[in-house]
C-alpha cells in the first residue's frame, strides 16, 4: 500500500461523510419555486426573471498558500483562485458574469496583497469576467507561527438561460470525452504533495527535465472559459466536468453511466517525481489531473470540433475516454470511487 491522501491528514471518506450532512443542513433553505439545483454539482442554480438562471461557486487555493510563502513569490495564486471558481462555473454552461474574493492574513503585509490581486486580475482578463468587489481580513490570532500566512478564497456568479443548461442528464453510451490539457497540478492535493515532496527535497531544488520543484507546484491552474464557451455554442454538448479535488471519480456525478478514461495524455513531470515518492496509481488517478484539467462530454462526430476549438485558444486536447452502459468511473483499468 502506497502512500495516501489520508497519511497526509486528509480523510476524504470522513469529508465525505461531512458533506453528506452539510448538505441536509443546505437543502432546508431551498426555496422549491426557485432552487433549480442546490447541492453536489459544479454550481447551484436559482431561477431569476426571464428564463434565466444564476450559477453560484465559491472555491479558494487550498494549501497551494503555503508553496507561495515558501517560494516568496505571489503574483500565480490569483490566477489559481479565478480558475478554480470560472471553470467550476461553465460546467453548468453558465458564462462567468461577476467575482469577489476574500484574503484573510494574520497581519498586514501591503506588497504582498499587491501581488495577489495582481494575479486576480490577470485571471479575471483571461476568463473575462470582472471583478466587482472583495474582502481582505487581517486576523492577528487566527494563524499559527509568527511569518506571514494567509488564505485566499473567491465566489463567481454566472448565468445561463434554461434552454442551455448542460447538467449531464444527456450523456449516453457511445458518447467520447475530450480531455483538454492541464498546466500543471493545478490547485489540489497540495497537502499530500507537500508530505511526499518535501522531507526529501527543498522547494528550491532543481529537477532534470522539469526545472525548480516551486516553480513546477506553482504553475497556474490553466483557465478553460473562453474555448469551452465556444464549444457550448459551436456544438451540442451533453456533459462538463472540471478535474479538481477527486480528479477522474468526479465524472461520476455528471451522470449514473460508466466513464472508461483510458487515453490519458503524457504524465506531466511534477506528477511522475510525487509518484516516485511512494504514492500509487490509485491514490494518484483519485487525487491529481493527471495531464488533464477539463473534459467535455459529446458525440463522437463532434469530438474533431471540440478538439479544434481548443487548440484555436493554444490548449492541447484528445479523446481520452468514452461512456459505456456499465457504472462508475475506470481510468486506465483502476476503479475509482466517487469522494464528493
Amino acid at each position: 500500500m502506497g502512500i495516501t491522501y489520508k497519511d497526509a491528514g486528509v480523510d476524504v471518506d470522513a469529508i465525505k461523510k461531512s458533506q453528506e450532512s452539510i448538505g441536509r443542513l443546505i437543502r432546508t433553505t431551498h426555496n422549491k419555486t426557485s432552487t433549480i439545483h442546490g447541492f453536489g454539482h459544479y454550481a447551484g442554480l436559482v431561477e431569476i426573471p426571464g428564463n434565466m438562471l444564476l450559477a453560484t461557486h465559491t472555491d479558494g487555493v487550498g494549501t497551494k498558500v503555503a508553496v507561495a510563502n515558501l517560494m516568496k513569490k505571489f503574483d500565480t495564486v490569483g490566477i489559481d483562485c479565478i480558475a478554480m471558481n470560472v471553470n467550476d462555473v461553465i460546467c453548468v454552461g453558465a458564462t462567468p458574469t461577476s467575482f469577489v474574493d476574500y484574503i484573510a492574513a494574520n497581519r498586514n503585509e501591503p506588497m504582498i496583497f499587491d501581488e495577489l490581486i495582481q494575479g486576480l486580475s490577470v485571471g479575471a482578463r483571461q476568463a473575462e469576467v470582472p471583478i466587482v468587489g472583495g474582502e481582505t481580513a487581517i486576523m492577528t490570532d487566527m494563524f499559527a507561527g509568527d511569518d506571514f500566512a494567509f488564505d485566499l478564497a473567491g465566489t463567481v456568479t454566472g448565468l445561463v438561460s434554461k434552454d442551455r443548461l448542460v447538467l449531464g442528464d444527456a450523456i449516453r453510451p457511445g458518447d467520447v470525452i475530450v480531455g483538454a490539457h492541464s498546466s500543471g497540478i493545478h490547485s489540489n492535493g497540495y497537502t499530500l504533495v507537500r508530505n511526499v515532496l518535501f522531507p526529501k527535497y527543498s522547494i528550491h531544488d532543481n529537477i532534470k527535465g522539469m526545472g525548480c520543484i516551486g516553480d513546477a507546484l506553482l504553475a497556474p491552474t490553466r483557465i478553460y472559459v473562453l474555448p469551452v464557451l465556444d464549444i457550448l455554442q459551436e456544438c451540442t454538448v451533453h456533459g462538463l466536468a472540471h478535474i479538481t479535488g477527486g480528479s477522474f471519480a468526479k465524472l461520476s456525478r455528471l451522470a449514473n453511466v460508466g466513464f472508461e478514461v483510458d487515453s490519458l495524455p503524457p504524465i506531466p513531470p511534477i506528477m511522475e517525481l510525487i509518484q516516485a515518492q511512494g504514492v500509487d496509481d490509485d491514490e494518484m488517478y483519485k487525487t491529481f489531473n493527471m495531464g488533464v484539467g477539463f473534459c467535455v462530454i459529446l458525440s463522437k462526430d463532434q469530438a474533431d470540433s471540440a478538439i479544434s476549438i481548443f487548440k484555436r485558444y493554444n490548449i492541447e486536447s484528445n479523446v481520452i475516454g468514452y461512456i459505456t452502459n456499465s457504472k462508475g468511473v475506470r481510468v486506465n483499468s483502476h476503479i475509482l470511487s466517487y469522494i464528493g
